[in-house]
């Protein structure tokens, strides 16, 4: 989601870069239910793979706001140490509900992958408008990276030698992926693709937006309910999964086995 900017006092003390044991934690579960998919260690499947994606998706989720934080770190803004946001604990970010508590609740009601929240970025402190853009870019970019390295089995022809139930949680994690680095770079204000632009836009036209940005996702999230819009999205989602070989049929199923209190 977006980097919203602030401007405040300069917290220069006390500044904490050690990679969070909560964040650690969360990894650690990704990586045993992984193993768990894998082996087909768990007795029950589906809920091996719901930690699997909940745990990698909260992961890709803390990177990304990570992303966000050290792009404007490097840029010029030297809060950023103090607040927290490179520790990667996710407890850390400002508005935790919106960057980890909503997104997880969407891909469990939807199988959609919501942008995440907000790090808040002193933009005061930043010159340059390449860098503003560059911080906003940071956070998608590593959705990016994310779908691209777990469709590259596929790609590389792993459906031949690969657990079928963990390709299906790849495919299922990568539309995620796909999803939430899609609908993040929409030129939409509130979302990181407006946070690009918007520093190349004039002063008259960001204070004509402003108003918009916190309905700006609820709109989104609008036309996507619309049956036609919600076919053509997911249609294109499927196109770009089709350049890594990722079955449709795959992805289907690792959303069924995700959601194990339906089976």
């Amino acid at each position: 989601m977006s980097v919203t900017s602030i401007r405040g006092a300069d917290r220069r003390g006390g500044s904490d870069r050690r990679v969070s044991p909560i964040f650690l934690g969360i990894v650690a579960v990704a990586a045993v239910s992984g193993w768990a998919v894998w082996t087909e260690y768990a007795s029950d499947r589906g809920f091996a793979v719901f930690l699997f994606v909940v745990s990698a998706w909260v992961v890709s989720l803390c990177l990304h706001e990570y992303a966000h934080a050290r792009s404007a770190l490097h840029s010029g803004d030297i809060s950023i140490g103090a607040k927290g946001y490179l520790t990667l604990n996710p407890l850390k970010y400002t508005h935790a509900l919106l960057s980890i508590v909503l997104p997880v609740v969407f891909v469990i009601m939807g199988g959609i992958g919501l942008p995440g929240g907000a790090v808040f970025i002193e933009r005061g402190r930043i010159r340059g408008r390449w860098r503003h853009s560059l911080i906003s870019a940071a956070g998608p970019l590593v959705n990016v990276l994310f779908a691209v390295l777990l469709m590259l089995p596929f790609a590389l022809g792993a459906l031949d030698s690969w657990p079928t139930d963990f390709l299906a949680a790849l495919a299922f994690l990568a539309m995620l992926q796909v999803t939430a680095a899609i609908l993040n770079l929409l030129p939409v204000p509130g979302l990181d693709g407006y946070g690009i632009v918007e520093p190349w836009l004039s002063p008259a036209t960001r204070r004509q937006v402003e108003p918009f940005a916190q309905f700006s996702l609820l709109a989104v999230f609008g036309v996507l309910w619309i049956p036609s819009v919600n076919v053509a999205f997911f249609d294109f989602i499927d196109h770009v999964m089709g350049w890594f070989d990722v079955p449709r049929d795959y992805t289907d199923y690792g959303y069924t086995l995700f959601r194990f209190w339906k089976n």
